[in-house]
């Protein structure tokens, strides 16, 4: 029995002593390699799964990702500073062009004061003439509507005679004032008697050129334009028509208007002729 045993060692030793070394230390080396590389790996997994389970390193990605993510309301405040510097598309420039035009109506208040005030002046020195040769009567209290009464003309005109013998008190008239008064001339017509000659044509209109753009002055007051408009109709020979109908025909505003645009045409193409050519 121990010589048996002692054989099994001889041949035990003479494997181990036969055996290639390089081949033995290198399965050695792998042995150890892929012990070492799978130790790396449990150790890196072990190491990965221990850092995403604290709870503090999970919490500083999502605040890590919520500062790359922009907020809803941070995202509505950039885009509308995008709208604002690109203009909005087209809305940009409507409002751009809306705030280029200069408001209208504080110059239309202006012109309307400018008005008011010159006309309430005017109609307090009417009031005040002590001669009783022109009176003013507001049409449905209306300050830029004017009823006026002229009473008087040269009394040593035929016109003053019709006026004696027809037992007409006064010649009345209708004057209108524009928004742009005293820059812009008022409308002016006559209402009753009809006249005929003395510059009055059809619907009542009146041909004076300072009645025109033309030839107004701001200067001018109602007062004497009603008196160059007394001078007017003596000069033109003016006269009451007393023909049978024809004399109870009113004039009519539209007619006026009318037949005012049609002479300052004709005499914007031909000028005006003063004195009359009738008076040479």
């Amino acid at each position: 029995m121990a010589t048996l045993l002692r054989k099994i060692g001889l041949i035990r030793l003479h494997d181990r002593d036969t055996e290639d070394p390089k081949h033995h230390q290198g399965s050695l080396k792998g042995t150890k390699g892929n012990q070492k590389n799978n130790a790396n790996k449990h150790c890196q997994t072990a190491n990965e799964t221990n850092i995403l389970s604290t709870p503090e390193i999970k919490a500083r990605k999502l605040d890590q990702h919520g500062k790359d993510k922009p907020s809803g309301k941070d995202k509505q405040g950039k885009d509308a500073k995008e709208k604002q510097q690109t203009g909005g598309g087209g809305g940009g420039s409507k409002a751009t062009s809306a705030s280029s035009i200069p408001p209208l109506a504080p110059h239309r208040q202006h012109c309307t004061q400018v008005r008011t005030r010159r006309l309430m002046k005017e109609l307090q020195e009417i009031r005040r003439l002590g001669d009783n040769f022109i009176t003013v009567e507001l049409v449905e209290d209306n300050l830029y509507d004017w009823n006026v009464k002229l009473h008087q003309v040269d009394k040593d005109s035929a016109l003053w005679q019709d006026m004696k013998e027809t037992s007409t008190e006064f010649i009345l008239l209708n004057v209108t004032f524009p928004d742009n008064f005293p820059f812009s001339p008022p409308f002016m017509r006559v209402l009753t008697p009809r006249l005929e000659n003395g510059y009055v044509l059809d619907g009542g209109a009146i041909c004076m050129e300072l009645l025109t753009p033309r030839g107004w002055s701001s200067a001018y007051t109602v007062e004497a334009v009603m008196r160059q408009f007394a001078a007017s109709l003596v000069k033109g020979q003016g006269r009451i028509c007393r023909k049978a109908g024809k004399s109870k025909k009113a004039f009519s505003r539209k007619e006026a208007e009318a037949t005012f645009k049609s002479l300052v045409k004709t005499h914007e193409k031909y000028g005006w002729v003063s004195p009359p050519v009738s008076d040479g």
